[in-house]
């Protein structure tokens, strides 16, 4: 056959290309599932221990059993499940007996069961993954005397917290200062400066692991880099590792989506940390007020928050930056306060419960459903539907999910399509990814994701397809 081009010419002109380039970014290491914003006049040692018990409490009162849980979330065939206790006990009985059985025979009643007790066990063992210590709209505007005191005693009870118990424990943590803005810049570095400086003399010359610095209202890099010029300074003095400090950027106002001069504006944030930036909450409601859009009107879903976070998937995903999704701002707390509440009022408190932890549920199913494994909890009692909601993401496909990479691993080198889905080596990072998430979240056990995957435990591990594909070319 007649042929133009010479192979001889392949390898220079395809050097030229990134090898890395639109590969889905592998994941490895665990991240936060939620981040907690709560005043830092509030904030002591006991805070996440105590949010974990009114959230547990919320559940025993308005969620007593796994069937009333999953109607108030409406699980997957939560229609499906009995009232009656008599008739739950005999299925509890039958899925601690043979859980693969019951399974099998009742789907809905297994998820229904699994996601409630992972939920309990999640809310007694380690309620919060990660909080923000907030001087800022969680906070509002206080006295100079006030707001020091605050960085005192905030800081200082941070730093407690790696001396207790596990329940205690938060693996990311971090504050947020005031932004850059004129009125408040002076307060934002003074703030800065005074937990910073307690924080560490308090942790003995170190910090807590996975901590951050957030920015708030960026509307220019130069915001950025002030910030990290000043992590460079304070690094300095103290003999800290350069770059320790990391940076978590808000984006919730139109300039840090599109600059001045039209263009996408989230990759020049990032840069402008110089390598501090690890993470980028959006903030829907700042951002959508900022244009105009009036309260009422305002939502997760809006097309202006679609766009935002699209751009921010496109600019920022790539680069690994950790993504967050906002709040949910209907609380879940009851609507009648009266010790003596009659039978009608507690049906309401409880109606008006689900209602919140449903809307918060779908919201954050919405975001994992976009590829924002993240965002805000404001309230103990939101908590309850952040871990239903992220263990039901996970453990409704799962079967589904394993099915697929088990058919890519056996094949590891080509394409493959399993049922009438095609997919391809990118779709495979993508669904092992999946997996990881599971896994570090606690949505899945190691156990769980291995079997009935082909995956071995160094496969998971490293959460590179690439590997497993080179594997079995071995």
């Amino acid at each position: 056959m007649k042929q133009t081009f010479s192979d001889t010419d392949f390898p220079g002109l395809f050097s030229k290309l990134d090898p890395s380039e639109n590969q889905i970014p592998q994941i490895q290491i665990r991240t936060p599932v939620h981040v907690v914003y709560g005043g830092a006049n509030l904030f002591t040692a006991e805070t996440p221990e105590k949010l974990g018990g009114i959230a547990l409490k919320s559940l025993e009162k308005y969620a007593p059993d796994f069937a009333e849980f999953a109607r108030a979330m409406w699980l997957r065939g939560a229609d499906t499940l009995p009232a009656f206790q008599h008739e739950l006990q005999e299925i509890e009985f039958q899925l601690i007996e043979n859980e693969a059985k019951a399974k099998a025979e009742n789907f809905a009643a297994w998820f229904a069961w699994t996601v409630y007790n992972r939920t309990i066990e999640k809310l007694s063992r380690e309620p919060i993954e990660d909080f923000r210590i907030d001087f800022e709209d969680g906070y509002g505007f206080r006295n100079d005397a006030e707001e020091d005191s605050h960085c005192i005693s905030a800081s200082s009870e941070l730093a407690k917290l790696g001396k207790t118990e596990s329940s205690r424990v938060i693996p990311f943590c971090g504050f947020r200062i005031k932004s850059f803005a004129p009125e408040t810049r002076k307060r934002a570095v003074r703030t800065l400066d005074l937990f910073l400086t307690n924080l560490l003399e308090k942790c003995g010359g170190g910090l807590p692991g996975n901590f951050v610095v957030t920015l708030p209202k960026i509307t220019s890099k130069e915001e950025v880099e002030i910030l990290a010029l000043l992590l460079d300074e304070f690094e300095a003095a103290h003999n800290l590792a350069n770059g320790i400090i990391k940076i978590e950027i808000m984006i919730e106002t139109p300039q840090s989506i599109i600059n001045e001069r039209g263009e996408i504006a989230l990759r020049s944030l990032v840069e402008a940390g110089n390598g501090r930036v690890n993470s980028a909450h959006f903030g829907a409601y700042d951002f959508t007020a900022s244009f105009g859009i009036s309260g009422i009107h305002q939502h997760l879903r809006h097309d202006a928050c679609n766009f935002a976070r699209q751009l921010m998937q496109i600019s920022l995903a790539p680069l690994n930056i950790r993504l967050s999704d906002s709040v949910t701002t209907e609380m879940p707390v009851a609507i009648h306060k009266d010790e003596n509440l009659s039978k009608r009022r507690q049906m309401e408190n409880t109606s008006a419960i689900h209602k919140a932890w449903r809307t918060h549920f779908n919201n954050v199913t919405n975001s994992q459903i976009n590829g924002f494994y993240q965002s805000w909890d404001l309230h103990p009692a939101q908590i309850v539907a952040r871990y239903a909601a992220v263990y039901a993401f996970f453990l409704e496909s799962a079967d589904v999910q394993k099915q697929r990479l088990k058919g890519f691993i056996e094949k590891a080198t080509q394409a493959n399509m399993t049922g009438n889905t095609f997919d391809d080596a990118a779709s495979a990072q993508g669904l092992l990814n999946f997996f990881v998430r599971a896994l570090n979240c606690g949505a899945m056990t190691e156990k769980e994701v291995l079997q009935g995957t082909n995956l071995s435990a160094d496969d998971l591990k490293a959460g590179s397809f690439a590997n497993i594909i080179s594997k079995s070319k071995i």
